[in-house]
């Protein structure tokens, strides 16, 4: 039988013991058949066993000896077991010092050495179980060939008649055959039984290497953290490598050996894989010392601070909306910037700059006798917006400022936005005065233009002077209620326990010069340590412009540090950080607003605490409300870039992990904050958010709300432009936009257009929603008992409305089990002779009269036959109208009729 082309299995000899009584007539056959094979046929082109005996039985007749014919085959006898392939043994490095492997013969090449077995004398080395299939060599095959040959030479084979040929022939196919399948089914076995061994070991090995993996990542973790481990070092000896390259080793079966290759390349791709790149770790590195080197540098500034070095105080202006916050600054710089404001309310921050020399004017009338000396170089006030919901901004202007100005309208009080103001400021503990504006609005108040409060004061009628004390202690009595004291600034003894106000007029300039001194004077006395000049940058920006002939600048309030021309400055951008090199640094006039058109002045540097306008390239997506840093040279810029994108990688957080919300876009970074926290305190959800003007892209993804939640599918745009193929295109899906220059127009908006959207669902709904009620019959008062029925009842739970369906729970006879009998639904009701829609608990006096129809497609009901008056008739609730009442009628229903449905529940065994 010949060998199958291109098998590589081990044939044991244990396949060919079947075969060693062949009879003659077949070797005869055989024999035969090999006279008339090709003579240049061998194992390896065809033929197999049969040639070679074919031609071994040629020689003989020839006279040469049958153990010539197998002269090239001659190997080393291994008593039938097959010899185990090893692949590189180490024999340097094993523990059997005996291992010795013979040495090949000269001029075979290609045929590999059987190493010497030594389990029969190393038990304790020797691997008894599994026992595994050994993969076949030429050696083995031709081992296995030659001792088949010599038992078939054994026994000498007649040559059959002539007549009988056909029939050896019939019996010889048959024979092959059979020992083809049995050999077929035997490789089957090995294959399958070496395939299941060959997986399992890949398992092993694959958990050990990942155990492997984890450990040395953790030593390395330790040891980039600078943790130092013990033995960690000693357990690597001197002079070797401590990579993870897996060390050679002796394997007991062949199969291990094969699979080696392969597995250290996977495991050294894994490793490349898992292990961070050298590249990354090195970035991470730089960027820890760099912020070290920034904190110490930080720690050195301010150890550096002294008294005598000190900045310009910062001051911020909140309050309610039109209680002359900016009329105020225009009368404190002689400047009309509110006739540039969105209807007269400030929509941006901005900063005005009072030099010292400007404030001694404005307070000569107040210090006369020179009792106030000012120490500082100047005053800077950030008038920030009041609105209640621009918390963000005001948040920036209080973390920036050192005090504040809050703004009361004398003849109103405290109103919501005051109070939220007050709150902020409470919360991150920035002193404030009170500014009680408007007090030539009292009846009869004679002005006296830009003069000092308490001598105007003088100057008025009795009345007025009397409306006047009244109104202040109302004022005062409202500050209690929210837990401060406050006394006229001119009487407050303590100001670290109370609050000063000081009366103002925005109009006439009376009391302005009282507020200016009292600003100088607490800060540059209560707050000198704040104050004290601070050599590291701190600034903000504020907005972002474009001006003609300097391109897009920002507005920075510098609070601390220096900015000079030329710094290489990193800001927050839209499509990532901005890092640029500073082209000119602009100011306005002394006594101007940031906001106001007017010739800028050149600096070269800029000391804080200064509103400055930068010009330089790229700053075309910065986002205003925004951190800006300078790159100085100890400085990793990445870590810079990491550090000013945080802002607006923290909004991310408002965003409702459920996916359902509104779109929300805003012009500035601090206007988006805003009116996030104003989301957030509304409880309104947002799935979106995007800073800019609002474009066709923005709408699209905003619609996939329409799918979502349709009453969400809103776009709340504040003080940003809308582009006209937005709108379009939001007409066109159905999506609503909402635009407002004041965030409390945009919430009205929302709130009128949720309001509607919900009123259209409950309509929709209405039909499917029942409401739990339970009735009790009044005794003899069924006035009507076919359908429809008409009968009196009372509500003893819940509430009973037109269209609720009613049903009775019956006990079966027969079942012993519950029923739920449907009687229909209420199409009237009647208290009194007057037609009702709502009855609840308690209102239903001598009782109501409620007619019953059952719907055309059911058997009508019948009182005495199906239920009577002893029955409970109860609202039939079931889980879709519960459902319906938990989503739009929640507000309906009192907590008892809640539970109410829990016991309707039970009763009518809805899961």
């Amino acid at each position: 039988m010949g060998r199958k082309k291109g098998s590589k299995k081990t044939i044991d000899d244990d396949v060919w013991a079947d075969n060693d009584n062949i009879e003659d007539p077949i070797a005869a056959a055989l024999a035969k058949k090999g006279d008339d094979s090709d003579k240049g046929s061998d194992a390896e082109g065809g033929g197999g066993l049969m040639s070679i005996i074919s031609k071994s039985k040629k020689k003989k007749k020839g006279g040469k000896p049958l153990k010539d014919s197998f002269a090239a085959l001659e190997i080393e006898d291994f008593d039938n077991k097959p010899s185990k392939k090893t692949k590189d043994l180490d024999f340097e490095n094993s523990d059997v010092s005996d291992y010795e492997p013979k040495v090949a013969k000269k001029g075979k090449k290609n045929k590999k050495q059987a190493p010497i077995s030594y389990a029969e004398d190393f038990d304790e080395f020797a691997i008894p179980e599994p026992k595994l299939p050994a993969i076949p060599s030429k050696k083995d095959k031709a081992n296995a060939v030659e001792q088949v040959s010599k038992k078939q030479t054994k026994q000498p084979v007649p040559t059959p008649a002539a007549g009988k040929k056909g029939g050896h022939i019939s019996a010889l196919q048959k024979m092959v055959e059979a020992q083809r399948a049995a050999e077929e089914e035997a490789r089957r076995l090995l294959e399958e039984k070496k395939r299941l061994e060959e997986e399992e070991a890949k398992r092993i090995a694959e958990e050990e290497r990942e155990a492997k993996r984890k450990q040395e990542a953790f030593l390395q973790q330790l040891k980039d953290s600078g943790v130092s481990v013990p033995g960690l070092k000693e357990s690597t000896p001197e002079g070797e490598s401590t990579s993870n390259k897996p060390k050679r080793v002796t394997y007991t079966d062949r199969w291990e050996a094969l699979l080696e290759s392969s597995e250290d390349e996977d495991e050294a791709e894994k490793e490349a894989t898992n292990e961070p790149p050298k590249p990354q770790r090195k970035v991470a590195q730089r960027k820890r010392e760099a912020t070290a080197r920034r904190a110490n540098r930080m720690k050195a500034a301010m150890d550096a601070r002294t008294e005598d070095n000190l900045r310009s105080p910062i001051c911020v202006i909140l309050g309610h909306v039109d209680t002359g916050k900016t009329k105020l600054l225009d009368r404190i710089r002689q400047t009309d910037v509110q006739g540039g404001e969105a209807g007269g309310i400030t929509q941006q921050i901005g900063a005005t700059y009072f030099p010292s020399e400007a404030i001694i004017k404005k307070t000569a009338v107040v210090n006369k006798e020179g009792k106030l000396d000012i120490r500082v170089p100047g005053l800077l006030i950030i008038d920030t917006p009041g609105h209640e919901s621009f918390t963000n901004l005001r948040s920036r202007g209080s973390s920036l400022c050192n005090i504040a100005i809050l703004v009361v309208d004398i003849m109103h009080g405290l109103e919501p936005q005051t109070l939220e103001s007050m709150r902020l400021l409470r919360d991150r503990k920035t002193p404030f005065v009170v500014a009680l504006n408007k007090i030539d609005r009292i009846y009869n108040w004679k002005p006296t233009q830009d003069n000092g409060f308490r001598l105007s004061l003088k100057n008025q009628e009795p009345s007025v002077q009397r409306e006047f004390n009244d109104r202040v202690q109302s004022t005062i009595l409202a500050f209690a209620e929210q837990g401060l004291n406050s006394k006229l600034y001119y009487e407050n003894k303590n100001f670290a326990k109370n609050v000063s106000l000081v009366p103002t007029s925005a109009i006439t300039g009376e009391g302005i010069p009282d507020l200016l001194a009292l600003l100088v004077g607490l800060t540059q006395t209560r707050m000198s340590s704040q104050l004290m000049y601070l050599s590291e940058l701190e600034a903000t920006v504020l907005e972002v412009k474009v001006i003609e002939g300097l391109g897009t600048t920002i507005d920075v309030v510098l609070s601390n540090g220096v900015l000079n021309e030329g710094d290489r400055i990193v800001l927050c951008g839209l499509d990532g950080p901005i890092v640029t090199n500073i082209r000119a640094l602009l100011t306005p006039q002394p006594m101007r607003e940031l906001r106001v058109k007017s010739a800028y002045v050149h600096h070269k540097s800029i000391k804080a605490a200064m509103g400055v306008k930068i010009s330089a390239p790229g700053l075309e997506k910065a986002i205003a409300g925004s951190r800006l840093m300078v790159v100085g040279p100890e400085d990793d810029e990445e870590e810079l870039m990491d550090e000013v994108m945080s802002d607006l990688t923290s909004l991310q957080d408002n965003i409702d992990k459920s996916g359902k919300g509104v779109w929300v876009q805003a012009s500035t970074l601090g206007s988006l904050e805003a009116l996030l926290e104003f989301m957030r305190t509304s409880k309104i959800p947002v799935s979106g958010i995007n800073i800019g003007p609002v474009h066709r892209k923005d709408v699209f993804r905003a619609s996939s709300m329409l799918e979502r939640a349709k009453e969400f599918a809103v776009m709340l745009c504040f003080d940003v432009k809308v582009e006209k193929e937005a709108l379009d295109y939001a007409e066109e899906i159905g999506m609503k936009v909402f635009t407002a220059d004041i965030i409390y127009h945009l919430f009205d908006s929302f709130t009128a257009y949720n309001k509607e959207m919900l009123e259209t669902k409950r309509k929709d709904q209405a039909p499917q929603a029942v409401f739990p009620c339970v009735l009790k019959m009044i005794p003899g008062a069924a006035f009507n008992k076919r359908d429809p029925i008409i009968i009196g009842v009372d509500v003893v739970e819940g509430q009973m409305r037109l269209g609720t369906p009613i049903c009775v729970v019956n006990l079966n006879a027969e079942t012993k089990q519950r029923e739920t009998i449907t009687l229909g639904k209420i199409t009237s009701m009647e208290i009194n002779h007057k037609p009702v829609t709502v009855v609840k608990r308690g209102e239903s006096g001598a009782g109501v009269a409620v007619k019953i129809e059952c719907p055309s497609y059911e058997t009508p009901k019948l009182f005495g036959r199906h239920f009577d008056e002893k029955n409970e008739l109860y609202s039939k609730v079931s889980r879709q109208s519960i459902d319906i009442l938990k989503e739009s009628f929640r507000d309906d229903l009192t907590k008892e009729e809640w539970a109410l449905v829990i016991k309707l529940k039970k009763i009518l065994d809805i899961q």
